[in-house]
């Protein structure tokens, strides 16, 4: 059996569910297929919690109402038959109804998790609808049954595997399954979701509990690519990286995969396959154990980093100093990107600016704190790129134009990363796409 996940693109519009319909049912392997919701429905449902939490009653009226037409379209063109119609036009009312409701209701987090779960149930609904028209043979296996996250919010792998094995047990005449990404149930069994990205989580999660043979993530670009195609020209789908790889290049800007997704598909060993819905034949790139090649193989790029630079003269002899500050940033939950360290100061990057000045507060102490906001870490990505004849060489000589003020070289034997202001992002890929791969 083997896992399929679309993407929001993928089933943002009518035709493209009527494409992934013809691609769910080539072949005679049994399937999971995992949807995301349709395209811009999430932001909208953000926006619609956002005025709720806000007190504006009118605004995320308006905003469900605009939805609710869209999704009434969405119906219109999807199913021709007057039966499947009515069951498309059902679905939609009874979620719509929900969400005018909660206008009458408190706002609450648990209320706002609510809120954002339409979006997956909806599109999983409508596609099944559309299936029946077909007379797709199929089952429909609710998100909500399995998948859960403890306190901590981690995903409770050992608990999906075993919910999940009693429900396929029950339809073991059935070959395909339809089921939501990103949602799933908390420790006190009110429905959360797996953050952004979730639906890429939820696959690889499903994946690893049934031991799946593959793990295919389509979107709307054929594969990995070796740098930012929107950022750079000429850019090349990669074939084969490793589970170590693409967790790099996911972790530091590769928008196609979500970092979480690598880390169940690589404990059980199945190998991802990123693919294009719209060129489902060209090869795409597969994720496994092995990494095919050595050498660099892609560039990406993180945006939103803020560096802090922490100086004291008393370094040098203070026995524990860096326990102490990194004892900061735990207490604020708050992660490290990069790190470096001289007898004087050390510095360190993140990607948030929540508990920013907690932090500074308690660093303060320390020595004298400065913080550069706008800033982008750049990370160069392959197998091995470390011991990689003249990769240093080549890396360097492209961006001496470049003001990189930090360097992380020597932590990973994939990754070199650079820290450089946001403003010369641009220019440092296009020059890396020139200097690494002659692009």
């Amino acid at each position: 059996m083997k896992v399929m996940k679309f993407g929001g693109t993928s089933v943002g519009k009518p035709e493209r569910m009527h494409q992934v319909s013809q691609l769910i049912t080539r072949g005679e392997e049994s399937k999971i297929v995992v949807l995301s919701a349709l395209s811009g429905t999430t932001n909208s449902l953000v926006e619609i919690s956002h005025a709720l939490a806000q007190g504006d009653r009118t605004a995320a009226k308006q905003k469900i109402d605009k939805l609710e037409a869209h999704y009434q379209g969405f119906v219109l063109d999807l199913l021709k038959n007057d039966n499947t119609r009515s069951k498309g036009n059902a679905v939609v009312a009874e979620h719509f109804e929900f969400l005018n409701i909660i206008l009458r209701i408190s706002f609450s987090e648990a209320l706002n998790k609510d809120i954002l779960a339409q979006g997956e149930l909806l599109s999983t609904k409508l596609f099944s609808a559309y299936l029946e028209e077909q007379g797709i043979d199929h089952m429909f296996l609710p998100a909500l049954e399995f998948m859960s996250i403890d306190t901590n919010e981690e995903p409770q792998l050992g608990s999906i595997r075993i919910k999940l094995s009693q429900l396929l047990q029950q339809h073991t005449d059935k070959k395909l399954f339809i089921t939501q990404g990103y949602i799933c149930r908390n420790a006190r069994g009110e429905v959360d979701n797996l953050k952004r990205g979730g639906s890429d989580y939820t696959a690889s999660l499903v994946a690893a509990a049934i031991h799946a043979t593959v793990c295919e993530i389509w979107t709307d670009i054929d594969g990995m690519h070796n740098n930012d195609p929107r950022i750079v020209d000429k850019t090349n789908a990669i074939e084969q990286l490793s589970f170590d790889e693409a967790a790099e290049l996911a972790y530091f800007g590769a928008k196609i995969l979500h970092p979480t997704c690598i880390w169940p598909a690589q404990q059980e060993n199945v190998p991802v396959k990123l693919l294009n819905t719209m060129q489902p034949d060209a090869a795409g790139t597969v994720i496994s154990k092995e990494a095919g090649s050595t050498g660099v193989k892609a560039v990406a790029a993180k945006d939103g980093i803020i560096a802090i630079k922490i100086k004291s003269s008393r370094m040098l002899l203070a026995y524990g100093f860096l326990r102490k500050v990194f004892e900061v940033f735990e207490k604020y939950k708050t992660s490290i990107d990069m790190i470096t360290t001289s007898e004087v100061a050390v510095s360190v990057t993140i990607d948030s600016d929540l508990s920013l000045k907690e932090i500074v507060k308690e660093l303060e102490p320390f020595g004298t704190v400065d913080v550069d906001r706008d800033q982008t870490i750049v990370s160069i990505v392959g197998n091995e790129i470390a011991q990689t004849d003249d990769v240093l060489q080549k890396l360097f000589t492209a961006v001496k134009e470049i003001p990189v003020t930090m360097v992380s070289y020597g932590g990973s034997p994939h990754n070199i990363s650079l820290l450089v202001p946001s403003v010369s992002k641009t220019k440092t890929l296009q020059l890396l796409n020139k200097g690494l791969f002659g692009l």
